[in-house]
């Protein structure tokens, strides 16, 4: 029989359906660890299932996407796979946060040229994990082998989630007015934004991964995983009132926080209120990036801003911090001047 008569099968085209078998096996009691009393049904339906029943009088949806960009080719340049998961739901489940909503479950996606089964377990692992910190599910998702499509030893991520807030608890920015205090809360470091820049920072000071940053190395500086802010936010929200709130992501502090204050009012920070991180004062240093290219790149040191009347300005800081969280006032709303709505001192 010629070459081109051979029988031909799904692993010789490059898929192979019993390793991905053994992934599924092997992250069922993770996923099983992150389940919610509302999740109906385990592993291998079509479709998830998630009961609100009873739960809420009148439920407004929120739902998120997103990804980890760049960060997965230095996690793969690494070999770190078990906390990019982590990173992939932070970014998700803090954004529908903003809006006073809890993330409820979570999907993932998950697809490579070949797969690797311990590979994918770790990140499903951290995916796991990064669901346990958030408080959702993880009730499905997709692992997807595609020949040809990427190259060895490399994948791609993307992650969904849906949270749900009481319609009359919905934050939406409305109650912020002039006067109120933007409070800051510490990021981990770069979280999942501005990689193209930092690999290029990295490429061109040859990639010293193992630089001292005050007892951290630099891997591990820019591998720390995102900061997921939604049990101890949450709780935040029934002590105090909140009139706004902002996740830092791409567009850094000047273009995420304007973008939940409403028109005619604008925002004053203070850079000064806080020390610019080690791994931030690296990466501009090196990269002899621009101050207002800081600034619209990175979140600086601050993943994550709340927006209160000033008179809640001290309480509010003291609720974060009896959670665990390092928090300051970084600036205030105030009227638009001029056409310009951030000013940065």
């Amino acid at each position: 029989m010629s070459t081109d008569q051979e029988s031909l099968s799904y692993r010789a085209a490059g898929v192979d359906i019993d390793a991905g078998n053994e992934v599924v096996e092997r992250i069922k009691p993770l996923v099983k660890r992150t389940f919610r009393p509302e999740v109906m049904a385990g592993l291998g339906g079509f479709g998830a299932l998630f009961e609100l029943a009873g739960r809420y009088q009148e439920p407004v949806l929120v739902s998120g996407t997103d990804g980890v960009g760049t960060k997965l080719k230095l996690a793969q340049q690494l070999g770190r796979h078990d906390t990019i998961g982590i990173d992939l739901v932070g970014m998700c489940v803090n954004d529908v946060l903003v809006q006073g909503a809890e993330p409820l479950f979570f999907l993932d996606y998950f697809a490579t040229g070949k797969l690797d089964v311990d590979t994918t377990v770790s990140v499903v692992g951290g995916i796991a994990r990064g669901c346990e910190l958030a408080g959702c599910a993880l009730i499905g998702g997709e692992t997807a082998e595609m020949p040809d499509m990427y190259p060895p030893g490399e994948y791609d991520l993307a992650g969904f989630t849906v949270g749900a807030v009481e319609k009359s608890a919905l934050i939406d920015g409305a109650r912020i007015q002039a006067g109120d205090a933007i409070v800051g809360i510490d990021s981990s470091g770069p979280h999942s934004n501005g990689y193209s820049l930092i690999r290029k920072i990295l490429a061109r000071a040859g990639n010293p991964l193992d630089l001292d940053l005050g007892g951290v190395t630099l891997a591990d500086a820019l591998m720390a995983p995102t900061t997921i802010y939604v049990k101890p936010i949450l709780e935040v929200m029934k002590r105090q009132p909140v009139h706004g709130m902002a996740h830092i992501t791409g567009g850094g502090l000047k273009e995420n926080i304007i973008r939940v204050v409403p028109e005619g009012l604008g925002i004053a920070l203070d850079s000064g209120a806080w020390t610019l991180p080690p791994v931030f004062d690296w990466l501009q240093r090196e990269g002899r990036v621009a101050r207002e290219e800081m600034w619209r790149t990175f979140n600086c040191g601050i993943g994550y801003v709340l927006i209160v009347a000033a008179a809640e300005r001290a309480a509010t800081i003291a609720a974060l911090k009896s959670l665990g969280l390092e928090a300051r006032a970084i600036g205030e709303v105030v009227a638009e001047s001029g056409g310009e709505r951030v000013r940065i001192s």
